[in-house]
């Protein structure tokens, strides 16, 4: 996943917005300011002026830090985890987005079925169809969706490999 390269303070909302989808970003601060609190993995900063090869250094480290820790959905409609990605659908985005957000916890079939179609009268059936097809697409990154009878899905980081033909 790219890091996003922000001039802080003055780029704040964009920081924002990204901090909101968990996308890597690295604070370049302006000389005059204070140091920003850095509150989650996928931040860090540098202060101007800086040369390449330690802003280079401190993108790399970010990418590896991100790499290892939640799966994350690109603004181009990628899913990144551990290094590997791949493409999803509209509607398999924002039912990984909820997934992702409630990664390792149990997201309510309810919940998932609003995310994807939140104008649509779709239905359980609806969501199972999904997650059939998007299970395939996951177990390469190393990522897995387990149904829990009568309350909804979980993703989770599987062991299991993908079956070779």
């Amino acid at each position: 996943m790219d890091v996003v390269l922000i001039r802080w303070p003055s780029d704040e909302a964009l920081r924002v917005e990204l901090a909101q989808i968990n996308h890597p970003r690295l604070l370049l601060v302006d000389p005059r300011a204070d140091p920003p609190h850095i509150s989650d993995i996928f931040e860090d900063w540098v202060r101007l002026p800086v040369s390449r090869a330690d802003r280079n250094a401190r993108v790399t480290v970010l990418e590896e830090r991100c790499s290892l820790a939640l799966p994350l959905v690109g603004g181009d409609g990628s899913l990144h985890f551990r290094g590997a990605s791949a493409r999803l659908s509209e509607n398999q985005v924002s039912l990984m987005r909820l997934l992702i957000e409630r990664f390792g916890a149990v997201a309510s079939r309810e919940a998932l079925v609003a995310s994807v179609w939140p104008d649509r009268g779709a239905t359980a059936g609806n969501l199972r169809v999904m997650v059939a097809r998007l299970r395939p697409v996951l177990l390469p990154l190393g990522l897995e969706i387990r149904a829990v009878r009568s309350r909804g899905y979980l993703l989770i980081t599987s062991d299991r490999q993908p079956h070779r033909r």
